[in-house]
């Protein structure tokens, strides 16, 4: 009885996840066409509860891809332009002197800025330096922020979308690899072909349509958040989730000679959870309550191309972290 239930409660579950996938696909390819495996992955992203970064070259629609996502849930939405003269607290907010007229007594109050918010998007994330782009990592991981020694929570659903330019471009500064890691997902946006890039033109020269619409709220998200967890895993798919990205692992006892001779150093622990995580949303996403070795293959690249740090020969040889991580899937047995 009590394994009827469970079935029960699973199919309950899919119908729920596969409805708001219908919906957020239905409301998104108003605004964007193609590119259904970038959404696919950065609904993967919100239903994990990842922060997501998306990357490619300017003029493929990143931004109007992450606005038009945000537009999709009845959420708080700021956007942060990141630009060489940005600072710390233009992202965080700041203390202001306030004078009372009558007394002259002058107090400090806090100024909320944008990251206060349920989904911020950094737009060209890696435009900025080094030191305003840390001033993200505590809100990332804790949920919270400290400003003049007090701690103030964000309010849930918290997501950060980012966007990013290759760091090969002109005025770009690569992201710390202690933010990456914050990043559940790293999207790469290509361009698209020639038919749907036709059907772009058209739509985008043509009077402006209308434009998505909310279909859920913050409530909501948290509860399809919730329902993802929940998803079964086998310890069989586990372990393999673990064994690839220990692959990735120089410095290990057993670790491979791909690995010795093509990275300098591997991916964390973080990844095996969100390489799990973002398994039982593509699994939900796909109609199945169970997690398979599928989902975690299909989610290695961009769970880990952001993780791994190319060694020196590979770099000289022109190898990308792309084409490790194909060969460790390949490596790696199941």
């Amino acid at each position: 009885m009590s394994g009827q239930a469970n079935v029960e409660s699973g199919e309950v579950i899919v119908e729920r996840i596969r409805s708001a996938r219908k919906q957020i696909f239905s409301e998104l390819h108003k605004i964007i066409i193609g590119q259904d495996k970038v959404l696919e992955q950065m609904v993967i992203g919100l239903l994990s509860g990842g922060h997501c970064l998306l990357t490619g070259v300017p003029g493929l629609g990143k931004t109007l891809l992450v606005r038009s996502i945000a537009e999709t849930f009845s959420l708080a939405f700021k956007r942060i332009q990141f630009t060489p003269d940005l600072m710390p607290a233009d992202i965080i907010g700041s203390e202001i002197v306030d004078e009372d007229p009558a007394t002259g007594k002058r107090t400090f109050r806090f100024v909320e800025g944008p990251i206060f918010a349920n989904i911020v998007l950094a737009d060209e994330i890696n435009r900025t330096p080094p030191k305003t782009q840390a001033a993200l990592l505590e809100a990332m991981e804790e949920r919270q922020l400290t400003a003049a020694g007090e701690t103030h929570s964000l309010l849930p659903p918290f997501f950060v979308l980012a966007t990013q330019n290759p760091i090969e471009l002109e005025g770009t500064y690569p992201l710390p690899e202690a933010q990456l890691d914050r990043f559940l997902l790293n999207v790469y946006m290509d361009y698209l072909p020639k038919e749907d890039e036709a059907s772009m033109v058209v739509t985008t020269t043509s009077l402006k349509n209308e434009g998505p619409q909310a279909v859920f709220s913050g409530e909501e998200i948290i509860e399809l958040q919730k329902l993802t967890r929940q998803v079964p895993v086998a310890m069989e798919v586990v372990r393999y989730a673990v064994n690839l990205v220990s692959a990735t692992r120089p410095t290990l006892a057993d670790a491979s000679p791909l690995a010795k001779e093509k990275i300098k150093w591997g991916a964390g622990s973080r990844a095996s959870q969100a390489l799990v995580l973002a398994a039982k949303a593509r699994a939900l996403l796909e109609g199945r309550y169970t997690v398979a070795i599928e989902d975690i293959q299909a989610l290695a690249l961009p769970v880990l191309r952001h993780r791994i740090i190319p060694s020196f020969n590979a770099v000289a040889e022109g190898v990308t972290s792309k084409e490790i991580i194909e060969e460790l899937l390949e490596l790696v047995k199941v």
